[in-house]
């Protein structure tokens, strides 16, 4: 009967576990030198070896002929408690076995001492499943345990185990085990099974191991049925897209070109990727992207991508934009969890084309870095001062501001009141003073958006009426408030109060997003 590899290379001695040096080095001193607790706690994420250990530790500490803290593996104890014909080493599993009932069961064998070996051992797996009450039931007997008993308690969810349980366990954590480790240990078992593996597919099944030798020995099996496991086998077998295609996806995002992205996107989903797995490579892309921005060599790098693509990517995405595209794709993937199908990868890759179609915090920082961008890089002409008699800039004829109309400032400590009604008058005042504006983009953003913000400027007050919270917020910043009353004063030649209000209609959301849509010829207005 076929075995899976997994369970054929399962760790025999403390010496095949994978990097966990720390603790079975520690376990075969304890064993070596006869210096045992009563109860162990096996800590860590899944697949990192904690059931292995128990298991080797139960024939340690049980075998006829221990060589330097190992188990034979070779005399009457080992072998039965390998093949599960010695009862007095017991593996329960809590998730099923988790009632007081099954607890009270156990203390009453655990006073007996064991017929065949050394030391009754009961390893505890998941011990985080129990009740409060079967918990309760464990305390008195971990706390004044029998000579011959030895508990090994195993778990993933260690906020889970009860305080009192902790106090009396010796504890051990598990770490996840490093792709190097893994890939090794995927050569041997390809070695001894004959399987002709490649480096690079050994790589690649180790990454999405996500640290667990389980899974990486899972895979394996899953991909054993050709001839050669490659690289493009393994893509193929567990349903990922190649590099190349999430760099085009990424290359097209990072230029603002919807329909190429569209297209590799369409030409994966067809082949049958898994849409989950798309976004998770996306994610690791954007994740490598944003660690090689702040350090070229970093340790930290996932490794999937060369050097030579992330700084390609690099110099065409800033932070915000990276930091934009992660946010759009942990919002596609819980919508992908909830509703499932292709539509909200797609939105996802419309949304981050194009920032002006999201709402959030990441996309309007986005959207101010590239103004920031083209006025540093002259792509938007830089602001000129108003010069007298000149025609301030206006996006409509207004009237010409003399000199007269905009003195120089007064150093004094009561300043002329001059009232400027709402009138034309005020509207030129307010053009001059966005034109002082245009040297601060963000500002002027704001504050120029006639859809968003009313200006009234009459009797020494500005009213900013703003339609919509957002723009309230933005009016009602310290730093936007002070460069507007500077702007004002040198305008209007006197202080100003600035005075914010909620009020106006905007074009409502969902029109701006179809005009924003239609750029890229996926909505046609007739």
């Amino acid at each position: 009967m076929y075995q899976a590899l997994y369970r054929k290379y399962r760790p025999r001695r403390f010496a095949d576990v994978s990097g966990q040096e720390h603790i079975t080095q520690t376990l075969q001193r304890q064993v070596e030198t006869h210096r045992l607790s009563h109860a162990y706690l096996f800590v860590g994420a899944r697949g990192t070896g904690k059931t292995s250990c128990a298991k080797i530790l139960s024939r340690a500490v049980n075998c006829r002929n221990p060589k330097d803290g190992d188990p034979c593996n070779e005399c009457v104890s080992c072998i039965g408690i390998e093949n599960g014909s010695i009862l007095d080493v017991l593996e329960l599993d809590a998730a099923s076995n988790n009632g007081v009932d099954n607890v009270r069961a156990l203390r009453e064998e655990a006073v007996y001492s064991p017929a065949a070996v050394y030391k009754r051992v009961y390893i505890i797996d998941e011990v985080h499943m129990l009740s409060i009450a079967a918990f309760n039931a464990l305390l008195k007997l971990l706390e004044e345990p029998p000579e011959h008993l030895m508990f090994i308690l195993a778990t993933t969810e260690l906020h889970k185990v009860p305080a009192t349980i902790l106090s009396r366990c010796q504890r051990f954590s598990f770490k996840r085990l490093s792709s190097t480790a893994i890939a090794d240990r995927l050569n041997l078992v390809a070695h001894e099974e004959g399987f002709n593996l490649t480096g690079d597919a050994a790589e690649k099944l180790a990454m999405l191991s996500d640290g667990s030798m389980r899974d990486a020995l899972s895979l394996l099996d899953q991909c054993a049925s050709e001839s050669v496991i490659d690289l493009p086998c393994v893509l193929d077998t567990v349903g990922l897209a190649m590099s190349s295609e999430i760099i085009g996806i990424a290359d097209a995002i990072a230029d603002r070109v919807l329909e190429p992205a569209l297209e590799i996107f369409t030409r994966l989903y067809t082949g049958g990727r898994d849409l989950s797995s798309l976004l998770g490579e996306l994610a690791a892309l954007m994740r490598d992207l944003l660690v090689y921005k702040l350090s070229p060599n970093s340790p930290l790098l996932g490794g999937g991508f060369s050097a030579a693509e992330l700084a390609g990517l690099s110099e065409k995405l800033s932070a915000e934009r990276v930091f934009h595209c992660l946010e759009m794709i942990r919002d596609a993937s819980a919508g992908l969890t909830r509703s499932g199908g292709k539509l909200p990868v797609e939105m996802c890759i419309i949304r981050m084309c194009n920032e002006s179609l999201s709402d959030s915090t990441a996309a309007l920082l986005s959207r101010i870095e590239r103004l920031e961008s083209a006025v540093q890089g002259g792509g938007i002409p830089a602001p000129q001062p108003v010069k007298a008699k000149d025609p301030i800039p206006s996006a409509s004829p207004q009237p010409v501001v003399e000199t007269e109309s905009i003195p120089e400032p007064v150093a004094t400590e009561n300043p002329p009141k001059m009232p400027v009604k709402a009138s034309q008058d005020g509207d030129a005042s307010w053009q001059g003073i966005l034109a002082l504006l245009k040297n601060d983009p963000p500002t002027y953003a704001v504050l120029s958006d006639s859809t968003k913000v009313s200006p009234t400027i009459q009797d020494g007050e500005i009213i900013l009426r703003a339609s919509n919270p957002f723009a309230m917020n933005a009016i009602e910043s310290k730093a936007l408030s002070e460069r507007l009353k500077e702007a004002a004063r040198q305008v209007l030649g006197r202080e100003v109060t600035i005075r914010a209000q909620l009020g106006g209609e905007a074009p409502s959301k969902k029109d701006n997003n179809i005009e924003d849509l239609s750029a890229f010829g996926i909505v046609k207005f007739e």
